[in-house]
């Protein structure tokens, strides 16, 4: 199992996990969403790879935030696993990957939302020491 950084140019190299995630978008939308909004904003891809296929096969993207709750921080917005190859250890390794990286870049804490529906997730998330601070509330317009 391999885990390392994507940059831009292999972006497109996490789309079959992230998709299993955010279905709704297309191989050429999340490339473009990925490379051209988030990017700028501090967005960061990180990859898990497969020793057999030789294909990312789970996926981390984060980026640093700041708040006066928690100071400075790294925000997890999608991490995600394909469904064949779930129990295999590789969002355990990714989360270990962006503790590490939060650890380097002087962040006190990192932050994750799960879907209320997910519960394998919850599950992993608690298995490596993450707790339920508070809801999160949203209304959409």
């Amino acid at each position: 199992m391999k885990i390392e950084e994507l940059e831009a140019e292999r972006t497109w190299l996490a789309f079959d996990p992230m998709r299993q995630l955010r279905p709704h978008l297309t191989s050429t939308g999340f490339v473009k969403l990925v490379n051209e909004v988030q990017r700028p904003q501090g967005y960061r891809l990180v990859g898990s790879w497969d020793g057999e296929t030789g294909r990312v096969v789970a996926a981390v993207g984060f980026r640093e935030s700041s708040s006066l709750a928690y100071g400075r921080h790294l925000l997890v917005d999608d991490l995600t696993t394909m469904p064949g190859m779930r129990g295999r250890g590789h969002a355990t390794r990714l989360l270990a990957w962006v503790e590490r990286e939060a650890k380097r870049l002087g962040c006190a804490q990192i932050h994750l939302d799960a879907g209320t529906h997910r519960h394998e997730a919850h599950r992993l998330y608690l298995r490596n020491g993450y707790i339920i601070p508070s809801f999160h509330f949203a209304r959409r317009l």
